[in-house]
């Protein structure tokens, strides 16, 4: 059992078709499973409507969880399925399962980035070692600009990539939460979360310290 007592006296509450527990449920997440939905499909109305069925769905199913994730896991799952056979329905699939040999192979950093193997010295050393961030000003990772930044470089990534590191490292998931939304396994998550967030610091590095 993944329920803790607070969420069990929610549980209980749902069950019991208690309108409040269910609007304070709604209140919570349904702002945050909107943005999940749009991960999957490009139209805001779409993504509403994948949101409001998924709410349909948890009152309709309630009474059949088994508090074997979280509640918030469970809801998350259902609008992930939702929102997956959409996509497939406008022809938009996205893979999680198939990080094969050629995605696991592909460097993560710029290989322009490290000494040539054949090099007499430091051979696949960094030409240059990433900068260090310890003398940048707090305000320029918290301005509209260099969040800017990180909000396009998000949207630009792969599918894949970018709903692993929206879902770690905005909405705040854990891991096993990640895997269990998504279906997939913890080397996935971990390789996808990895690259996204390599690609992220690339950008923020190049935005921040443009002489290097």
């Amino acid at each position: 059992m993944h329920t803790n007592a607070d969420e069990m006296s929610l549980l209980n509450a749902l069950r019991a078709r208690d309108e409040s527990a269910f609007t304070q449920l709604v209140g919570q997440y349904h702002p945050s499973l909107v943005r999940l939905a749009r991960l999957f499909v490009q139209d805001e109305a779409v993504a509403e409507e994948l949101a409001q069925e998924t709410w349909l769905a948890v009152l309709n199913g309630i009474d059949h969880f088994e508090g074997r994730s979280s509640l918030k896991t469970w809801i998350f799952t259902i609008l992930t399925n939702k929102a997956k056979t959409r996509g497939q329905r406008e022809k938009r699939t996205i893979s999680f399962s198939d990080l094969d040999a050629t995605l696991q192979t592909q460097p993560t950093v710029d290989p322009g980035r490290f000494n040539e193997s054949n090099a007499e010295a430091w051979a696949n050393h960094w030409k240059t070692e990433p900068a260090s961030w310890s003398g940048i000003p707090e305000e320029s990772f918290l301005s509209h600009e260099t969040q800017n930044l990180i909000r396009r470089t998000i949207e630009s990534l792969p599918d894949n990539q970018r709903i692993v590191i929206d879902l770690r490292d905005v909405q705040e998931l854990s891991s096993t939460e990640v895997c269990n939304v998504l279906g997939i396994s913890e080397t996935n998550q971990r390789v996808l979360l990895h690259r996204a967030r390599a690609k992220v610091r690339q950008a923020l590095e190049d935005y921040l310290q443009p002489e290097h």
